[in-house]
């Protein structure tokens, strides 16, 4: 329990302090330090992630941050597909789930490292389907809007339950592109996505019999108090630095599955 609880502190500072890494890191923890299988790790990540996700939204909810109807959108169609995702991670070897597992790792750490201010700007004067009505301080809705963001809540969903992720990486850049709010808006807005579609992914892992209650519940518990604490810390590091060192770690911790994976 104590390195249950010890494992998922890490991975809370890590969130805090990177805005990123709950279950993209948590997992590989697991695998590394507790040998667990991939299929067994996944769901306490996604438990762990979904704990620091809610934290971070009712945090921020306080500032009315949480843009509501696009977080329940993304999260109906996302928690749809994540029984989905728990099966098939169940039905495939493990091998070819690793490898793919460490793609998303590598993803992760190309978004990580290539995301500048210079994006946001460039993308500002772009046409997007989903933009907010500063009259009323609410979302103009439309049929493209609804169908970009249920995409990327299936996806999310999917991801969640293959490989225990909560899917930030999908659903930021997605709200970056495609809608005209502001980081402060789209983070909480994805952390409210990431803690709803996370119950979906616990509730089918917890029925399929995947999930270890003994070592869940301690590390989710250890992510939640690394949260609260690495937020204190975060604002008196660098961000550059942050965000590169993680990717640095998501490059490295890839390259480790794809070796355990070959040999």
């Amino acid at each position: 329990m104590l390195l249950s609880i010890a494992l998922g502190t890490a991975i809370g500072m890590v969130a805090a302090l990177t805005g990123a890494g709950g279950g993209i890191l948590g997992v590989p923890l697991l695998v590394f330090a507790m040998h667990l299988t991939l299929v067994q790790a996944g769901p306490i990540g996604l438990m762990a992630t979904g704990a620091s996700a809610g934290l971070g939204a009712i945090l921020a909810h306080r500032h009315g941050s949480v843009r509501y109807r696009a977080a329940a959108l993304m999260a109906v169609t996302g928690m749809a597909l994540t029984p989905v995702g728990v099966w098939v991670a169940g039905s495939i070897p493990s091998k070819p789930l690793a490898i793919l597992f460490a793609v998303v790792l590598l993803y992760v750490a190309y978004r990580t490292f290539m995301k500048t201010g210079r994006d946001r700007a460039k993308n500002r004067f772009v046409l997007k389907p989903c933009t907010l009505d500063q009259s009323v301080g609410r979302m103009t809705w439309t049929v493209p809007c609804a169908r970009v963001l249920a995409g990327s809540g299936m996806a999310v969903g999917f991801l969640s339950g293959l490989i225990g992720v909560g899917g930030g990486f999908v659903i930021v850049p997605t709200l970056q592109r495609y809608t005209d709010l502001e980081m402060h808006t789209i983070v909480p807005t994805s952390l409210a996505v990431i803690a709803l579609v996370s119950v979906a992914g616990v509730v089918s892992s917890s029925l399929s019999g995947t999930l270890i209650w003994s070592i869940a519940l301690p590390f989710s518990g250890g992510a939640l108090l690394g949260m609260l604490g690495g937020r204190s810390v975060g604002k008196k590091l660098p961000g550059v630095i942050l965000q590169r060192g993680f990717a640095a770690l998501c490059v490295l911790v890839a390259v480790g599955f794809v070796l355990r994976s070959v040999f």
